[in-house]
């Protein structure tokens, strides 16, 4: 099939994420990727600087990681994990066990990050059922957040300002801290405080990304607010639930989040980079007091069960993605890659339409003072050889961990470049 039918079957019948079902735009199309590059079917090759969403974190097509995909490939591609089990589970397990927050024991595999929110979210409730507290149902997060688009990961998400909105009054209502900022702010904690105090008896969960919102809007906050929270949970006898999807295996300077305030949350969600980009998985993990309280109670049964639960490529790869990560100097490859952020993206806070620059670890941002025309600044980007994915007035960069100087140079100067062309000289 040649490039424009590709690119017409593409855009009369396929749906892609965000977008609308009859699109007017072409899509980029992908032909292969080898390291931080796509390499497009009109034989351009762009930078991908958002690690395919977050997830490619050793760059594309790497050796070892379709080596062990195509051994395991051989000896079998799935089994159902009811009354099985097969040792790419266990190894990894082993080895999540051993690097996670100290107390995460137990391990449920699921498909996706956003079904491990969901999966988290079950535990808890059949937590407290278990402890003869039925009516601790509801959850709270953080304005702002984001924890996947299934159906009550929506709920936790910011139904005001996000993009579930026209859900709202279907989804279950939930309560939301007030915004958190990258200064420490007492007076958040009060009106947090405030709300617990009145809701803790109806509360399962406290749901968060760590330091790092997300699809919510990128924004960080200070790690101080992390052990304040995690005092509350414990305070008022609510479990804390760490959604470390986006935010672990490195991506922000530690290898999960919280350990940007040294806490240990009851229950985590894995997602994303688990694989190093290779295959949609999840986990959640959770303590020996949560297993054990629910194991022992009727139904004594988690009530979650996914056709391809611990799916032996995924876990295979996953382990695989992990020891890479762990013998490598990942730690100075992001301190590398924040430097240079810091160094090349700093002229962009004088540009009269820039409101907003952030960096933490191996991600950067650059917040608008308006709404982005995503079609035009991707093409712009293009030109420049680089692939972002804007949303809303946010401009982000999440590169994979291998890419080069002289390949951080092209990004940085390409999205420089394409907003200098988009919206005029400082």
């Amino acid at each position: 099939m040649d490039y424009s039918s590709l690119l017409r079957i593409d855009k009369n019948h396929i749906w892609h994420p965000y977008a609308p079902a009859i699109d007017k735009k072409n899509n980029f199309l992908v032909k292969n990727a080898k390291g931080v590059y796509l390499y497009l079917h009109n034989k351009k090759k762009l930078i991908d600087g958002i690690s395919s969403w977050w997830s490619v974190i050793h760059g594309y097509n790497h050796s070892i990681l379709n080596a062990v995909i195509r051994n395991q490939l051989n000896k079998m591609a799935h089994v159902m994990f009811g009354g099985l089990t097969h040792r790419p589970a266990v190894e990894l397990t082993k080895k999540l066990i051993r690097i996670v927050p100290k107390g995460l024991s137990h391990v449920f595999y699921s498909d996706s990050g956003s079904v491990a929110v969901e999966i988290a979210m079950k535990i808890a409730i059949q937590y407290w059922f278990a402890k003869g507290k039925n009516l601790k149902k509801k959850f709270i997060a953080i304005k702002n957040g984001y924890h996947g688009d299934t159906w009550h990961a929506m709920s936790i998400c910011d139904t005001d300002t996000g993009m579930h909105q026209i859900f709202k009054s279907q989804l279950p209502q939930q309560l939301f801290s007030p915004c958190l900022s990258t200064e420490y702010e007492e007076d958040k904690m009060d009106k947090l405080l405030a709300l617990l105090e009145k809701e803790y008896k109806s509360i399962a969960a406290f749901i968060l990304e760590p330091v790092v919102q997300g699809a919510g809007g990128m924004k960080f906050y200070h790690p101080g607010y992390l052990k304040t929270i995690r005092k509350f949970c414990d305070d008022y006898n609510i479990l804390l639930i760490a959604d470390e999807i986006a935010t672990g295996f490195g991506r922000t300077g530690k290898l999960f989040a919280c350990e940007h305030a040294a806490i240990v949350p009851d229950i985590m969600c894995l997602g994303k980079t688990l694989t190093g980009g290779y295959l949609s998985f999840g986990a959640t993990l959770c303590n020996q007091e949560i297993a054990e309280t629910i194991s022992n109670h009727k139904p004594n049964i988690l009530l979650h069960g996914p056709t391809f639960t611990a799916n032996p490529l995924a876990c295979a790869v996953s382990k695989a993605s992990i020891d890479l990560l762990l013998k490598s100097n990942w730690q100075k490859n992001i301190n590398r890659i924040e430097n240079h952020f810091k160094d090349s993206l700093s002229e962009l806070k004088s540009h009269r339409n820039v409101k907003n620059i952030r960096m933490l670890g191996g991600i950067a941002v650059i917040e608008m003072k308006t709404e982005i025309d995503i079609a035009t600044f991707q093409e712009s980007l293009a030109k420049h050889n680089v692939w972002l994915r804007p949303f809303k007035n946010i401009i982000y960069t999440i590169p994979p961990y291998i890419i080069s100087n002289k390949e951080l140079n092209l990004l940085t100067d390409g999205i420089c470049n394409s907003i200098y062309e988009v919206y005029g000289e400082r």
